[in-house]
């Protein structure tokens, strides 16, 4: 049987608790100038209970304890319910301005993904999404998001595209803050990194545990988390703190190549740039960062002085024989091969295409 949807229900009115008062008075058969006297309030300070417009105090509670037998907790949270229902419904009048806001966000796909309930109330879907982004506000929101001072490499999707692409780096933030990493050491991660490297021959349900457990060993925190629509970025690094960095990887369906020359481009910005940006892998060289972090990357899987016989190997044997003198998988000396000569449809049949347990 298919299970039905279930949605949260929120009502738009609040009842104060001076209309319990009312029928505890009723059945008490106690009129309301009775009920001053015995409590010592006014006739006034009770009608301004009885319509909310004044709370019940932890001193008036106790006397109402006294004279209706009622405990004084039971009109303390009364009281205290009745004021959270008048903030939400505030709340919910100031969430309807920003209802436009919600349409850039992709909803859809991160209650595909279980990431966010799905509501038949679109404020009740903002409040979900505001709560996904760990803001209170679109104003908060904006401020993190698309405040430049964030990212100094800026890609043109964040600038076109900026819910999708803030979804998919939240993720990883989520993702991250869930890791729990040692404090972060530059040299550690750097002992790492080959120990990283030689996983490249194993698949995903080996390697992966293997890599997030090196990596938080340092102080970084590995992502992994599925493409998501309108955001074709390769991986993204950012500080969650100056003790934890992050390292996310798009899962979209990728060679083992580019999968690992990914992560080693992103090891290169936690390495070598600064902990205040966050830096975006869209594929760009228009900066020197990423420039570098892309020399980094080929340098650690294959030194540049292979490159050479990698260029000229003529058989899909040459190139495996070389794999196995440095100790890489073998697919991604075909991917340098590739990138090498240009011939892309050469040696495809090397690259392994990754599947993931978690995509």
């Amino acid at each position: 049987m298919k299970a039905l949807k279930t949605y949260s229900f929120e009502p738009d009115y609040a009842v104060p608790p001076g209309e319990t008062l009312r029928e505890v008075m009723d059945s008490l058969g106690m009129k309301q100038s009775e009920l001053a006297i015995r409590t010592g309030l006014t006739v006034q300070t009770l009608n301004r209970i009885f319509n909310g417009d004044q709370p019940i105090t932890y001193e008036t509670a106790n006397k109402l304890e006294l004279v209706t037998g009622v405990p004084a907790r039971m009109w303390n949270n009364l009281e205290a319910l009745y004021r959270e229902q008048l903030t939400k419904i505030a709340e919910r009048d100031h969430l309807k301005a920003d209802l436009e806001w919600l349409k850039t966000i992709p909803t859809k796909e991160l209650i595909e993904r279980g990431l966010l309930k799905d509501e038949s109330d679109n404020v009740a879907l903002l409040r979900n999404t505001l709560a996904f982004y760990g803001v209170s506000g679109v104003a908060a929101w904006r401020e993190i998001w698309e405040n430049p001072a964030v990212a100094a490499r800026r890609s043109s999707c964040f600038e076109t595209c900026p819910g999708p692409a803030s979804a998919w780096i939240r993720q990883g933030e989520l993702q991250a803050q869930a890791i729990q990493c040692q404090p972060y050491s530059r040299e550690r991660f750097r002992e790492a990194l080959p120990a990283i490297r030689r996983l490249t021959k194993e698949m995903p349900e080996v390697f992966e545990p293997e890599m997030k457990k090196l990596c938080a060993t340092a102080g970084v925190a590995l992502a992994l988390v599925r493409e998501m629509k309108k955001v074709p970025w390769n991986g993204a690094t950012k500080w969650l703190s100056p003790r934890k960095a992050m390292i996310l990887l798009c899962l979209r369906g990728k060679g083992e190549d580019r999968f690992w020359f990914s992560f080693f481009h992103e090891a290169g910005h936690v390495l070598n740039d600064n902990k205040k940006l966050l830096l975006v892998n869209d594929g760009s060289e228009d900066d020197p960062r990423e420039e570098r972090a892309n020399g980094f990357a080929a340098d650690t899987l294959i030194p540049p002085q292979y490159n050479c016989r990698i260029r000229v190997g003529r058989s899909k044997s040459d190139l495996v024989a070389l794999a196995r003198e440095l100790d890489i998988a073998p697919g991604i000396v075909a991917g340098r091969f590739q990138f090498l000569t240009r011939k892309w449809s050469f040696h495809k049949d090397m690259i392994r295409q990754l599947q993931w347990k978690t995509a």
